[in-house]
């Protein structure tokens, strides 16, 4: 028997761009046959969860919004949920309707730059968003216009843009008067018609076919387009299991984190299997309580008419989109939406007797949960009888999303080497897209990109 040498290559770009974080690609290939995609996050860890033991009960939504400056709302929010359902506190009527208003506004800022800076330059040609203003410069200022507005929406709420300051414990520090937002709604109008040609420019886009094979988890709440509050819905991909929804409470039974040996990020489980959060998961899941404009718009963009309801005889069936490549159809339709929400917020808007409800501190566990706009975040924790932080768990969407992501990196990769595509810069240019599509926080999930691949010839 004679025995073939390895045959390794290593291909290395210094960092992946055009995403948040740092993180590194393992690829190894045997014979041509890729065996293993390992998406290696070398970020150090934050221990956010550590250092907020021990804390007061009314810290957490401050602290875990450094966690990040794209995403802040995000992460107050969900720690106010979760600190807010530990305390027995009850956030309802104009105080909700202004958190709901303020996540648009993150919605809105975060979703565009995704679209517009980070996501098209991919479909387009280009290396970033600089080459791509030469013979876009229309698109480019379009979506700067729609972050900026995004921005004032946060602003005006929150205090200022990035970390806002004016979130607390059951609501705000100060409500705005209702004065004060009519020239936001001014605003937002004009955001609305930048929304829609949005829509019909990025439908415009080649989507080379492609298919998520995991399960999809996202929140649902009756009557709404869940985005601040939910309970958390699965749409299996194997569809002889039927769609099924879990209390919050229950997360950490379903969500299981493990730590892998090539990543500081922990990866998530859903129920043993491969999960996927964000705008694919709930299309899928809350697409058909989209405002008619917004479903209009998905029509028009090529998306279809989602299932009915999860938990319908046609849920998981038919206009499921599962292409990753098309979830930048998904983002520019969820702009278009939260900038409608904005302004119907803002038209029923009274400003309330008072900016917060009381939460006492009391011993207790918290569970809270919002729709980032990467996916389903998720904040639990524990207290002790002078309202101290005994116990926390934060799982962020990207860590979710690290299985489905590798899984699509081996695919996409095997798919471009039986195309022949196997040269250096194609595959570094496979495994960039491939990533892209789901908008990783690489530092959210830290508790891109060199790209490593080893060639290894079968032993004969």
């Amino acid at each position: 028997m004679s025995e073939t040498a390895p045959r390794s290559q290593v291909l290395r770009v210094p960092a992946l761009t055009r995403v948040e974080g740092e993180t590194a690609l393992h690829v190894t290939i045997h014979g041509g046959t890729v065996t293993e995609a390992r998406l290696s996050i070398y970020e150090p860890p934050r221990f956010f969860e550590a250092f907020l033991r021990g804390r007061t009960h009314t810290e957490p939504p401050d602290l875990t919004s450094r966690i990040c400056g794209i995403c802040p709302i995000a992460y107050q929010l969900s720690a106010c949920r979760a600190v807010e359902d530990a305390c027995g506190a009850v956030v309802d009527g104009q105080v909700a309707a202004l958190r709901r208003l303020l996540y648009c506004g993150e919605w809105i800022e975060s979703q565009t730059l995704h679209i517009h800076l980070l996501h098209a330059p991919d479909f387009l040609g280009h290396d970033d968003v600089i080459g791509m203003s030469r013979s876009h410069l229309a698109h480019v200022e379009r979506g700067l216009r729609l972050k900026q507005t995004g921005n004032a929406v946060v602003e005006l709420l929150g205090g200022r843009a990035i970390h806002p300051v004016n979130v607390r414990l059951g609501g705000f520090h100060r409500t705005p008067a209702r004065a004060e937002l009519l020239p936001l709604a001014e605003r937002l109008r004009t955001a609305l018609d930048d929304a829609w040609d949005t829509v019909r420019w990025v439908a415009g886009f080649d989507f080379p076919d492609a298919e998520c094979d995991a399960d999809l988890l996202a929140l649902a709440e009756a009557g709404t387009y869940a985005i601040e509050s939910g309970v958390p819905t699965v749409l299996p991909y194997d569809r002889a299991r039927a769609a099924s929804s879990f209390p919050l409470r229950e997360f950490s039974d379903h969500v299981t984190e493990e730590q892998v040996a090539h990543s500081t990020a922990l990866h998530s489980r859903l129920d043993g299997r491969r999960h996927l959060t964000g705008s694919l998961a709930r299309y899928a899941i809350n697409g058909h309580l989209l405002s008619p404009l917004a479903l209009e718009a998905a029509r028009e963009a090529g998306l279809g008419d989602p299932p009915p309801s999860p938990g319908g005889e046609a849920a998981g069936r038919g206009e499921v989109c599962r292409n990753p490549y098309r979830s930048i159809l998904v983002r520019a339709v969820e702009v278009l939406y939260a900038v409608e929400e904005a302004l119907r917020i803002i038209a029923a808007y009274e400003r309330p007797a008072h900016p917060y409800v009381e939460v006492p501190a009391r011993a207790g566990v918290g569970h809270g949960a919002t729709e980032a706009p990467r996916g389903l975040l998720y904040h639990h924790y524990a207290f002790d009888d002078g309202g101290r932080v005994t116990d926390a768990r934060i799982v962020p969407p990207t860590a979710q999303n690290q299985g489905a992501i590798e899984e699509d990196l081996r695919r996409l990769i095997q798919a471009a080497l039986d195309r022949g595509e196997d040269s250096e810069a194609e595959l570094t240019r496979v495994c960039e897209r491939a990533i892209r599509n789901h908008d990783p926080c690489i530092s959210c999930s830290a508790h891109f990109l060199d790209l490593d691949i080893e060639r290894m010839q079968g032993v004969t």
